[in-house]
């Protein structure tokens, strides 16, 4: 199953090629849903404390018959922590996290750090964002010898940065990018990753061990 979240940046925007089909989920946090009306997306679940949506878009929804989970104030998690937390236990194996980006830069890197949580190891969680994505590729070696793989789909002139997440990044290699890697290490809290670009459809990267993030911004005239 794949699970749309929509978190609640004031600045969002609709990401670029991806849109819930009829067997897909979507799943507002706060005034996230918002952006679900206004991109004209079904929406399944609300959750929230609801501090931040406009009282016609809640008037919308419940008029609309959408459940809706209430949360308290007063809280550990945030809003798409808990909505993270129903899409898992809906069965989600593909997440697509929308509204992260915007707004306060607390709000933007816990977002952005949600993607290394454990119970995601096994999940193909995305963060869009108009023409950007966020993915995070975990390092490791399969039973057959071969470290840990991700594509990136786009169009020459895409840039593509790589940055180490809680630590080194080790044994990177890439394929299909202008400055290749070739079972290299990008260490952590160095920019050596930043700003590659896709020579051709397809980037590859392999990583050993550690996480990297994997952000791809699609090029623009």
């Amino acid at each position: 199953m794949r699970v749309f979240l929509v978190g609640g940046s004031p600045f969002a925007h609709k990401p670029i090629g991806m849109a819930p089909g009829l067997e897909d989920r979507v799943i507002a946090a706060d005034h996230g849903a918002h952006h679900v009306l206004a991109w004209g997306w079904p929406l399944h679940l609300l959750v929230g404390d609801l501090d931040s949506l406009a009282a016609a878009d809640l008037q919308a929804i419940q008029a609309m018959d959408v459940p809706t989970i209430t949360a308290p104030a007063e809280k550990d998690e945030t809003d798409l922590e808990l909505a993270l937390a129903e899409a898992l236990a809906m069965g989600a194996r593909e997440l697509v996290i929308c509204g992260a980006f915007g707004g306060r830069a607390d709000h933007l890197l816990a977002n952005v750090l949600l993607l290394a949580r454990p119970e995601l190891a096994e999940t193909a969680a995305v963060i869009a964002e108009a023409g950007q994505t966020v993915r995070l590729l975990r390092g490791g070696m399969s039973a057959a010898g071969e470290p840990a793989h991700l594509t990136v789909t786009g169009a020459a002139g895409d840039l593509l940065t790589l940055l180490p997440l809680a630590g080194d990044a080790l044994g990177v290699t890439t394929a299909g990018l202008r400055y290749p890697l070739a079972d290299e290490p990008l260490w952590f809290g160095r920019a050596r990753g930043v700003s590659n670009v896709l020579e051709g459809e397809h980037a590859h990267i392999w990583l050993r061990a550690g996480l990297l993030l994997v952000i791809h911004t699609r090029h623009t005239d």
